[in-house]
């Protein structure tokens, strides 16, 4: 499942963000996080870890998720690799095609992750760069993701996908893994799919019996299928 998150976090966030990503933030190669076969295929730049400027974005992201119902009953999130933030430009620019590790190792956790859904947090307004779309591979074909500032996507951990060279001005996002309750991309569809058309019954007719019946139905395959 490939789904947008618009406006994760506000205006004045992002220009938060922006001003601790800009051109004198402790940048390192992006290769720093990358397996050996990924490494061959990355060219940008990555936020230092243990900078200051990375502890005061990752709280900020983080706090953004969980005030966002939207990400929360379609990733069921059991662990959150902590956040990380990258930039795409000039000889740092792109990201072939690569599929992530499927468990890694959170630094400010301790804890492994894994990554059953990915997301990437858009960070620049698109206008100011040509190119840097987030390609996601999956049984349809190829689909392309170029979002607003401050919107977010989340797609499945198993997707192999790409960033396309940025040719003009500077791509800045930051990017994730999370650690679902319940492992299986079909199995969150199917709950995803449940929980937002009980949202809609109830807003049409309030609460009634079938309504109550089916918010069971959901809760006991929640109960059946979720790892805690």
């Amino acid at each position: 499942m490939l789904l947008q998150l618009k406006n994760l976090l506000t205006p004045e966030e992002v220009a938060q963000a922006t001003q601790l990503l800009g051109v004198d933030a402790p940048w390192l190669d992006g290769k720093v996080s990358a397996g050996s076969q990924a490494r061959s295929r990355k060219s940008n730049q990555q936020l230092a870890q243990d900078s200051a400027a990375s502890r005061q974005l990752q709280p900020l992201i983080l706090q953004a998720l969980k005030r966002e119902p939207l990400f929360l009953s379609a990733a069921l999130p059991r662990r959150i690799y902590n956040p990380l933030f990258n930039r795409y430009g000039g000889d740092t620019n792109a990201f072939g095609p690569h599929v992530d590790g499927a468990v890694l190792h959170s630094a400010s956790s301790g804890k492994w992750v894994r990554t059953d859904i990915s997301c990437t947090v858009f960070l620049s307004d698109p206008t100011s760069y040509d190119g840097g779309e987030l390609c996601v591979q999956d049984t349809y074909g190829s689909r392309g993701v170029k979002l607003a500032a401050g919107d977010a996507v989340l797609y499945p951990g198993t997707s192999v996908h790409e960033v396309t060279p940025v040719t003009r001005g500077v791509r800045l996002a930051s990017f994730f893994w999370i650690e679902s309750m319940v492992r299986s991309d079909e199995q969150r569809r199917l709950l995803f799919d449940l929980d937002m058309n009980l949202l809609k019954l109830r807003a049409q007719l309030g609460e009634t019996a079938e309504t109550i019946a089916l918010t069971g139905v959901y809760h006991n395959l929640l109960r059946q299928w979720a790892n805690t």
